[in-house]
Protein backbone atom coordinates (compact mmCIF):
# COMPACT_ATOMS: atom_id res chain seq x y z
CA UNK A 1 0.00 0.00 0.00
CA UNK A 2 1.05 3.15 -1.05
CA UNK A 3 0.39 6.76 0.18
CA UNK A 4 0.32 9.27 -1.93
CA UNK A 5 3.04 12.01 -0.74
CA UNK A 6 1.67 14.88 -0.05
CA UNK A 7 3.22 17.73 -1.57
CA UNK A 8 3.38 20.83 0.14
CA UNK A 9 3.66 24.12 -1.89
CA UNK A 10 6.36 26.42 -1.69
CA UNK A 11 3.98 29.43 -2.09
CA UNK A 12 3.59 31.32 1.28
CA UNK A 13 -0.64 31.62 1.58
CA UNK A 14 -2.15 34.69 0.00
CA UNK A 15 -4.05 37.58 1.73
CA UNK A 16 -6.47 39.69 0.18
CA UNK A 17 -5.94 43.20 1.79
CA UNK A 18 -8.76 45.10 -0.69
CA UNK A 19 -11.73 43.95 2.08
CA UNK A 20 -9.82 44.96 4.95
CA UNK A 21 -8.77 48.26 2.95
CA UNK A 22 -12.58 49.08 2.26
CA UNK A 23 -13.46 48.89 5.49
CA UNK A 24 -10.92 50.64 6.97
CA UNK A 25 -11.76 53.38 4.65
CA UNK A 26 -15.54 53.36 5.70
CA UNK A 27 -14.72 53.38 9.39
CA UNK A 28 -12.66 56.42 8.35
CA UNK A 29 -15.05 58.46 6.61
CA UNK A 30 -17.71 57.49 9.58
CA UNK A 31 -15.19 59.53 11.92
CA UNK A 32 -14.32 62.19 9.56
CA UNK A 33 -18.44 62.79 9.05
CA UNK A 34 -18.88 62.84 12.91
CA UNK A 35 -16.02 64.74 13.99
CA UNK A 36 -17.15 67.31 12.00
CA UNK A 37 -20.83 67.36 13.43
CA UNK A 38 -19.35 67.50 16.34
CA UNK A 39 -17.77 70.85 16.20
CA UNK A 40 -20.32 73.34 14.86
CA UNK A 41 -20.10 76.30 17.22
CA UNK A 42 -23.51 76.60 18.93
CA UNK A 43 -24.24 79.64 20.80
CA UNK A 44 -24.91 79.60 24.43
CA UNK A 45 -25.89 82.99 26.29
CA UNK A 46 -24.24 82.93 29.40
CA UNK A 47 -24.01 86.12 32.10
CA UNK A 48 -20.85 86.55 33.15
CA UNK A 49 -20.47 86.97 37.27
CA UNK A 50 -19.30 90.19 38.58
CA UNK A 51 -17.52 91.47 41.20
CA UNK A 52 -20.48 92.58 44.38
CA UNK A 53 -17.39 94.96 45.18
CA UNK A 54 -17.08 96.48 42.16
CA UNK A 55 -19.32 99.67 42.32
CA UNK A 56 -21.76 99.54 38.95
CA UNK A 57 -23.20 102.25 37.17
CA UNK A 58 -26.55 103.37 36.94
CA UNK A 59 -28.17 103.31 33.39
CA UNK A 60 -28.91 106.78 33.74
CA UNK A 61 -25.41 107.82 34.54
CA UNK A 62 -23.52 108.17 31.05
CA UNK A 63 -19.89 107.46 30.35
CA UNK A 64 -17.76 110.53 29.06
CA UNK A 65 -16.71 110.92 25.23
CA UNK A 66 -13.91 108.83 24.79
CA UNK A 67 -10.54 110.65 23.57
CA UNK A 68 -9.19 109.74 20.00
CA UNK A 69 -5.89 110.38 19.41
CA UNK A 70 -5.40 109.92 15.37
CA UNK A 71 -2.37 108.99 14.47
CA UNK A 72 -1.34 110.01 10.88
CA UNK A 73 0.85 107.91 7.97
CA UNK A 74 3.26 111.57 8.03
CA UNK A 75 3.52 111.02 11.68
CA UNK A 76 0.83 114.03 12.41
CA UNK A 77 -0.87 113.77 15.62
CA UNK A 78 -4.51 115.05 16.08
CA UNK A 79 -6.97 114.77 19.13
CA UNK A 80 -10.25 115.07 18.82
CA UNK A 81 -9.67 115.61 14.81
CA UNK A 82 -7.94 118.85 15.80
CA UNK A 83 -4.21 118.55 14.86
CA UNK A 84 -1.79 119.45 17.91
CA UNK A 85 2.36 119.69 18.07
CA UNK A 86 2.88 116.08 19.34
CA UNK A 87 5.30 117.52 22.34
CA UNK A 88 1.76 118.70 23.50
CA UNK A 89 -0.18 115.11 23.53
CA UNK A 90 1.41 114.20 27.18
CA UNK A 91 -0.35 117.29 28.30
CA UNK A 92 -3.29 116.97 26.95
CA UNK A 93 -4.02 112.98 27.58
CA UNK A 94 -2.85 113.86 31.49
CA UNK A 95 -5.34 116.82 31.42
CA UNK A 96 -8.32 114.65 29.93
CA UNK A 97 -7.75 111.26 32.22
CA UNK A 98 -7.34 113.36 35.35
CA UNK A 99 -10.89 115.52 34.87
CA UNK A 100 -12.58 112.25 33.69
CA UNK A 101 -12.31 109.58 36.38
CA UNK A 102 -13.86 107.11 33.66
CA UNK A 103 -12.81 108.37 30.76
CA UNK A 104 -10.53 106.42 27.89
CA UNK A 105 -8.23 107.15 25.16
CA UNK A 106 -8.46 105.68 21.91
CA UNK A 107 -5.40 105.22 19.67
CA UNK A 108 -6.89 105.17 15.60
CA UNK A 109 -3.51 104.69 13.24
CA UNK A 110 -3.86 105.46 9.82
CA UNK A 111 -3.23 102.10 8.40
CA UNK A 112 -0.53 103.07 6.36
CA UNK A 113 1.28 104.08 9.29
CA UNK A 114 4.59 102.01 10.40
CA UNK A 115 3.87 99.56 12.88
CA UNK A 116 6.52 101.20 14.70
CA UNK A 117 5.18 104.36 15.16
CA UNK A 118 2.30 103.32 16.45
CA UNK A 119 3.96 100.73 18.86
CA UNK A 120 6.12 103.94 20.03
CA UNK A 121 2.87 105.98 20.86
CA UNK A 122 0.27 103.34 22.32
CA UNK A 123 3.13 102.68 24.66
CA UNK A 124 3.95 106.26 25.61
CA UNK A 125 0.02 106.70 25.80
CA UNK A 126 -0.37 103.33 27.99
CA UNK A 127 2.32 105.12 30.79
CA UNK A 128 0.03 108.12 31.22
CA UNK A 129 -3.09 105.91 31.07
CA UNK A 130 -2.23 102.45 31.95
CA UNK A 131 -5.16 100.69 30.64
CA UNK A 132 -7.89 103.39 30.40
CA UNK A 133 -5.84 103.08 26.85
CA UNK A 134 -6.40 101.38 24.08
CA UNK A 135 -6.13 100.71 20.24
CA UNK A 136 -8.64 101.03 17.55
CA UNK A 137 -8.92 98.25 15.45
CA UNK A 138 -11.77 99.78 12.92
CA UNK A 139 -12.31 103.33 12.12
Amino acid sequence: MRFKSVRRSSQLPELNLVPMLDVLMTVLTFFIVISMFLTIDKNVNVELPTNPDSPQPSPSESLPAPLIVQLKVDGAIAVNSQPIDPTQLNAQVETYLGSSEKGIVVLQADPQTPYQSVIDTLEELKELGGDRVSLAIDQ
